[in-house]
């Protein structure tokens, strides 16, 4: 049987489907947290189901041996700056509705395009300087300092986004090395084994029904993100990195139907900035380095 060939519209359908799928991760972990759970129980059932979901993936791939990583210290510190993203996230949604979280939260390829020079040694030239720029500016347009009282989660979905934006700098360097689905079991096993401890310090017995929103969490996270690998298999990455932000539109509708919540104006602006600079540096990224031609793929 013939390998799928890659197909640009099945590539964008599926990313488009990880973005459907991927705010209700954030409304499990804000409905638990409003339950009273702690942060970092819900942030280790993120990583111990993840690993346990993607577990099939890694043994399929090369059995028994596949599950130990090669490069152990390196996925601890991927999966180190991972909780630290994930358990300040879903810290700052105690405090901001989802979309507004989210929206901060868009800072982090700003923060990749602005390090990357000095992490990765990639050349950014004076046009993504300028649109990391503006795009800070549109930050600033949704927190509005000195307009309105500084919310703590402000900081908290700051952190998240910057934190991410240095596991992403590394996931690029190892880029290639093994099968994405195979680096996110390594990244959940480390991360599983690095909180094990912590959590088990300040553990509140579940309900059977936290219980399976925990699994819940893991199963969305999995699900997210096997989507957005198979996209990249049809599409190329410059193309679908600015449908991330589709993400922002069921995180709205989300927050409204669970919560009530809904973004100001202001927010709706500071957002469209950023996504509208995130969207010119994809693009000069992909003029940069333009897709191989198909065939020779």
């Amino acid at each position: 049987m013939e390998p799928q060939k890659p197909c640009t519209i099945i590539g964008i359908a599926l990313m488009l489907g990880a973005m459907a799928v991927l705010p209700f991760l954030d409304v499990v972990a804000k409905t638990l947290g409003q339950q009273g759970m702690p942060i970092l129980q819900i942030v280790w059932a993120r990583m111990a189901f993840g690993a346990l979901l993607t577990l099939p993936f890694t043994l399929h791939h090369g059995g028994a041996k596949a599950i130990r990583p090669d490069r152990p210290a390196y996925h601890t510190l991927r999966a180190a700056l991972l909780i630290a993203a994930t358990f300040l996230f879903f810290s700052a949604l105690k405090y901001l509705p989802i979309a507004d979280a989210l929206a901060i939260f868009f800072v982090q390829p700003l923060i990749l395009t602005a390090i990357s020079p000095f992490v990765l040694n990639e050349k950014v030239g004076p046009r993504r300087w300028a649109a990391v720029a503006v795009g800070f500016a549109g930050t600033l347009i949704i927190i509005r300092p000195g307009f309105t009282e500084l919310n703590p989660g402000t900081l908290l979905a700051l952190g998240a986004g910057a934190c991410l934006a240095v596991y992403f700098a590394m996931t690029r360097r190892i880029s290639g090395s093994a099968p994405a689905m195979v680096t996110t079991f390594h990244t959940s096993l480390m991360g599983t084994l690095l909180i094990a401890l912590p959590v088990l310090l300040l553990w509140e017995s579940p309900t059977p029904a936290q219980w399976a929103l925990l699994f819940l969490i893991g199963l969305i996270a999995t699900t997210g993100h096997y989507l957005i690998v198979r996209a990249y298999d049809h599409a190329e990455a410059s193309l679908l990195a600015p449908l991330a932000y589709t993400e922002m539109i069921m995180a709205t509708a989300a927050g409204w139907w669970f919560f009530g919540d809904f973004p100001d104006g202001w927010t709706f602006l500071g957002t469209a900035i950023l996504i509208a600079c995130a969207t010119y540096i994809s693009v000069r990224e992909r003029k940069k380095n333009p897709p191989p031609n198909p065939e020779a793929a």
